[in-house]
């Protein structure tokens, strides 16, 4: 069979993800994981990147539900959601920095009195204990007690429970011990890579390599497995092609130029970070352009906006819109990376999705 060229790559990368809306259970399943972040833009980008592949989703379904569905709010590249059972894989976790005597015993006292009165509010937590204030890691100040709750969720020693207004509830949990041996190790190493590579292949090799330095972040305790099981990945299982000095890479078992992989109609604005065009380097390579997330650049150095979201049709990302909906309709703004699709057939598929999008934004 003849190699893929980039235009197959640029519809498997749309395709394999973008499969037939399912239930919301059955959608994190295929997708592995789903990134979490707490702006609302018109809703949050975890709800954003589940409409497109849950059937009659609505922002706050997850949220809603999420105490009833065997899913964890946990880390993997970054911090989101994903099916219960890839928890064995990170846990027990292993902090890359060990907190002082003087922080674990703080520690030991709040996991202490989570364990006796079930699951708790951090700010039950704080007015127990009054830890007062510490510095984040973003610079600015948080309650002291919130640290030490998500560095306790962190180290698998609390879960969260639900949301309450979307702060966390957290809950003591005990995960089974894992197979610590050399191979337990490489072994879930090599889970962990094929997790993140089902997930945002195809991926160039750069990407990929970037892609297992972040799982330093959801299994810093496995590094040198994961770079072992990169080198094996790379070499013996995953297949691969070269396309303008470019290496790709996507699962073994899969076919990108598969005729199957024919784009549809619909327009779709995606999150931010939607495995569609979550790799900006991957980004670039497919469509040809520079996408930036723009909410924590000052407003005046902005080229996209605020929370753009961009804009898929067929196959290819032709712009952003950035989408409010200030208690009325919805009050688009677009941008488009070349000249903006003409005709009737453009024009449909706009109203179409924000015509969806409107009856996402409304509480069920």
């Amino acid at each position: 069979m003849a190699e893929p060229t980039l235009d197959d790559l640029r519809r498997d990368a749309v395709a394999r993800t973008l499969f037939t809306p399912t239930t919301l259970p059955a959608a994190i399943r295929r997708l592995g994981f789903v990134q979490a972040d707490p702006i609302r833009a018109p809703a949050r980008a975890q709800d954003l990147t589940l409409r497109h592949r849950v059937k009659d989703y609505r922002a706050g379904d997850l949220e809603s539900r999420y105490s009833r569905l065997a899913i964890e709010e946990d880390c993997l590249v970054n911090y989101g959601f994903l099916p219960r059972e890839h928890l064995a894989l990170m846990h027990p976790r292993e902090a890359r920095r060990a907190w002082d005597a003087d922080t674990q015993r703080k520690a030991a006292e709040v996991l202490a009195y989570v364990q006796a009165h079930g699951p708790v509010h951090p700010r039950q937590v704080e007015l127990h204990f009054a830890h007062g204030r510490v510095t984040n890691y973003w610079g600015g100040a948080s309650n002291a007690s919130t640290q030490l709750l998500d560095g306790l969720h962190y180290r698998g020693l609390l879960r969260v429970v639900r949301r309450d207004s979307g702060t966390r509830v957290y809950a003591a949990v005990a995960h089974a011990p894992a197979d610590d041996s050399p191979a337990g190790r490489a072994q879930r190493a090599a889970a962990l890579i094929a997790l993140v590579v089902r997930k945002y292949a195809p991926l160039p090799a750069a990407s990929l390599s970037y892609l297992v330095r972040l799982l330093g972040y959801g299994a810093p305790h496995l590094a040198a497995q994961t770079q072992a099981a990169l080198r094996i990945a790379r070499d013996e299982e995953l297949a691969s092609c070269r396309i303008d000095g470019t290496t790709w890479y996507w699962p073994a078992d899969e076919k990108p130029a598969s005729k199957r992989h024919a784009p549809d109609d619909a327009l779709r604005l995606l999150a931010p970070f939607d495995p569609v065009v979550w790799d900006r380097r991957r980004f670039e390579l497919l469509w040809g352009w520079t996408y930036k997330f723009e909410a924590y650049t000052p407003a005046p150095q902005r080229r996209f906006g605020y929370y753009a979201l961009p804009m898929l049709w067929h196959e290819q990302v032709i712009g952003w819109a950035n989408v409010s909906a200030p208690g009325g309709p919805l009050q688009p703004s677009f941008g488009y990376a070349a000249t903006p699709p003409r005709g009737a057939a453009f024009r449909a598929a706009l109203d179409d999705e924000l015509q969806r999008m409107t009856q996402f934004l409304v509480p069920r």
